[in-house]
């Protein structure tokens, strides 16, 4: 009777990435980590990482140290859409250019393996609106405010 009572505990859905969770990404080698990405990231990561991608995760770290504990690390700002999100990059903040202005992505467990121009979006989505006086034939019975 007492189990009825008594309040359920919640448990909260822990992130895996392929099958191995957060922590143990973290803990892994490039090589391994490779291992678990689609066919065109580890030909990619095959081929070498950029000196942009690297001056992007040297100044990531550097934004990660120097913020405080509780707090978001400032934003570093990037042309690199087309850099892969790796586990080491999980909780900054990267301003990613869109071909305006930078859109600032804060990146999370779930982004792992995706592109950072998957977050910002290059065009805005157009908003058709109603006929005006003149779209068609029907429109000409539309009276006039």
């Amino acid at each position: 009777m007492e189990d009825a009572n008594k309040p359920k505990k919640r448990t909260f859905r822990t992130f895996h990435y392929r099958g191995i969770e957060l922590d143990k990404l973290l803990d892994l080698s490039q090589k391994e980590l490779v291992q678990l990405f689609s066919a065109r990231q580890r030909r990619k990561f095959k081929r070498g990482i950029d000196k942009k991608a690297k001056t992007l995760l040297k100044k990531l770290r550097k934004a990660k140290k120097e913020c405080e504990f509780g707090e978001k690390p400032k934003p570093v700002l990037t042309h690199l859409r087309n850099m892969t999100i790796i586990p080491e990059m999980v909780g900054s903040i990267v301003g990613v250019h869109n071909g305006k202005q930078y859109t600032n992505v804060e990146i999370k467990p779930e982004m792992i393996g995706y592109y950072l121009g998957e977050f910002s979006i290059t065009y805005k989505h157009t908003r058709h609106g109603k006929p005006g006086i003149g779209a068609t034939h029907s429109s000409r019975f539309i009276p006039l405010k």
